[in-house]
């Protein structure tokens, strides 16, 4: 594929909402794969962070938050059919900006499904309410008819290419195993696959390591992406896709009383929460069990039922192990009785070395464990893309080929990254990633703990989730 290629025409409005490490990033692949000139783009930003590369690329950027009791007014005179919302935010309600792009008839695309400032740690409510479960449901009950102007939920790199990795990986497993079927037509159709292939657990198994030349001090939080989401997600109740195959319910997990089923939550924030699991490059690792709605939406599309009963559904969660800087600034965050630090820095530019590798890891099939996803270096990203790291420019390739995905299928409704076509999100975004490999592996999370004192483990199932749980 030519690098600079048009994907698509686009000649109404586009209003990007945030423009922290995200919109930064995206800004120039939008310029550069679209056919859409600056003057049709506005940035609605909360600060006037990333003026001067707004100001570069000729786009205008107002400096001014949305809010609860203002977002109607400033959307109105920028947005109608036909025009398109890039709600890349925190603390900005996805389920409004959906809400009001359904009704006035633009498009709309975002990588989380966000509340209002304060929805992630407001004592007020119930874990149960603060979960990225109950925001999708909230989302998703937006779907009041089957066609409308297309929304896409969620779609970065995780969530959302995570789940374009695992139809990937399921193919490539089919292959390899003599199962091999045509793709499936339908969520039963993988559902199906999946459960041929005896897989059990998804993890999305993610190593940074990513290193800027000036290391993180004290009461600073380092982060390669948005330290405000970054924190928020973190103390949000760490979740999982609930897998049928599990025998050990957690002491402190819950259960939600309406929705999909697909999931459930701990009583404690997933930054707190340390799963084993497993990279080509790195190997084995523990990762914070962050709460994303792909371990929600994966395990929905893969329940696979019988007469209305749930047979089969795979354990998903995410497994996360952020750059070493992040990692103790979430330590002295923990420290802080989780109270954010006074300062705050991305690392992008001042990147001296490391890597994103982000893919998605099964696990249960007799092969061995296979990861599937992006291998990523700072070098690569800067010579793809300005204004990026590793990280970013992962994320921002899931975000472009929403985009395209969107413009060319205009009339969708509202949907997640599982509902599309993964060869065409693939398609788009795979020139950004970097080396998108596919590696079975050897490893369990039993291994070498024969040694360790008094752990109550599983021997007879290495993927029970109380395997993977760092106690």
């Amino acid at each position: 594929m030519r690098p600079h290629i048009t994907h698509a025409h686009f000649h109404a409005r586009l209003v990007m909402v945030g423009f922290g490490s995200i919109g930064q990033a995206i800004l120039p692949l939008l310029l550069r794969h679209l056919d859409i000139a600056p003057q049709q783009i506005t940035i609605l930003s909360a600060t006037e962070q990333g003026e001067r590369i707004a100001r570069e690329y000729h786009v205008a950027l107002r400096a001014q938050p949305l809010t609860r009791e203002n977002y109607r007014a400033l959307l109105a005179p920028l947005l109608g059919e036909g025009d398109f919302l890039l709600n890349l935010s925190v603390d900005v309600s996805s389920r409004a900006l959906i809400e009001y792009c359904q009704r006035c008839g633009a498009l709309y695309l975002d990588t989380c499904i966000e509340p209002w400032a304060g929805g992630y740690v407001d004592a007020s409510q119930a874990a149960a309410q603060r979960s990225n479960y109950a925001l999708r449901e909230e989302a998703l009950a937006l779907r009041t008819r089957q066609q409308g102007p297309t929304a896409i939920l969620t779609l970065g790199a995780n969530p959302g290419l995570a789940s374009i990795f695992v139809k990937q990986a399921l193919l490539k497993i089919a292959a390899d195993t003599g199962a091999q079927m045509d793709s499936p037509r339908s969520h039963a159709g993988w559902a199906e696959l999946a459960w041929r292939l005896g897989i059990k657990a998804i993890h999305i198994a993610e190593r940074d390591t990513q290193v800027a030349a000036r290391r993180k001090r004290r009461d600073e939080f380092v982060n390669t992406w948005s330290v405000d989401g970054f924190i928020a997600e973190g103390l949000q109740p760490a979740e999982l896709g609930w897998g049928t195959h599990e025998r050990h319910w957690p002491h402190d997990g819950a259960r939600h009383i309406d929705g999909c089923g697909s999931a459930i939550y701990l009583n404690r924030p997933g930054a707190a929460t340390r799963v084993r699991s497993w990279t080509p490059r790195e190997g084995p690792y523990h990762g914070f069990m962050i709460t994303h709605s792909e371990s929600i939406s994966i395990a929905d599309h893969l329940t696979l039922r019988r007469d209305g009963e749930v047979v089969y559904r795979p354990t998903v969660h995410y497994a996360y192990h952020p750059c070493d800087d992040a990692v103790l600034s979430l330590h002295e965050l923990a420290g802080r009785n989780w109270r954010a630090q006074a300062q705050r820095r991305i690392i992008r530019d001042d990147i001296v070395a490391g890597a994103d590798e982000l893919g998605v890891l099964l696990m249960g099939n007799p092969k061995g464990v296979f990861w599937y996803g992006s291998h990523l270096t700072i070098a690569q990203a800067r010579e793809l893309a300005p204004f990026n790291n590793a990280t970013s420019l992962q994320v921002a390739a899931g975000v472009l080929a929403g985009v395209v995905w969107a413009l060319h299928n205009p009339h969708a409704g509202i949907v997640e990254p599982d509902d599309l076509d993964h060869e065409a999100i693939m398609q788009i975004a795979r020139p950004y990633l970097g080396e998108v490999v596919g590696v079975y592996g050897d490893w369990t999370p039993l291994d070498d703990r024969e040694w360790l004192f008094g752990e109550d483990l599983d021997r007879a199932d290495p993927w029970q989730f109380k395997n993977i749980r760092v106690a």
